[in-house]
């Protein structure tokens, strides 16, 4: 049949929906920029975790969480019009942090990377300067 377990092909169809709904139907302007990255939908398919990013503040943020709170009756009579499921699953907005810790990592990365290339390490031996071994295998003293 398909690629991947109910759960998350649920899932996915669901982010799809919520998006386009957030995109077009959902004028609320508490939601500022707001990308949903993953929805993971429990085994039973009665929850569906909708995680989000967003760009600007700490207060942006606690806005665009209040107002994907009034939304979600709204959001959640949508997808029952939208998707073909016995029930609902009930919607739980959740602000994805890993995003932003992928970033911290990338930005940690790149500074050790700089680091290396201004700083060479003094311990390592230059492989152009080493005396290659004699014939009998032992390296020249």
């Amino acid at each position: 049949m398909g690629q991947g377990s109910r759960p998350e092909r649920v899932g996915e169809q669901i982010r799809q929906e919520l998006s386009l709904a957030l995109t077009r139907d959902v004028h609320d302007p508490g939601i500022g920029f707001v990308t949903l990255t993953r929805v993971a939908v429990s085994p039973d398919l009665q929850l569906a975790r909708v995680y989000y990013t967003q760009i600007g503040s700490d207060q942006q943020r606690r806005d665009t969480s209040r107002a994907l709170e009034r939304a979600r009756p709204f959001l959640r009579r949508r997808l029952g019009s939208r998707i073909r499921l016995r029930r609902v699953p009930d919607l739980q907005f959740q602000f994805d942090e890993s995003v932003e810790h992928q970033a911290r990592i990338e930005s940690i990365l790149l500074e050790l990377a700089e680091e290396r290339r201004t700083c060479p390490a003094e311990s390592e031996p230059d492989p152009q300067s080493a005396e290659p071994p004699d014939e009998s295998g032992d390296p020249k003293p």
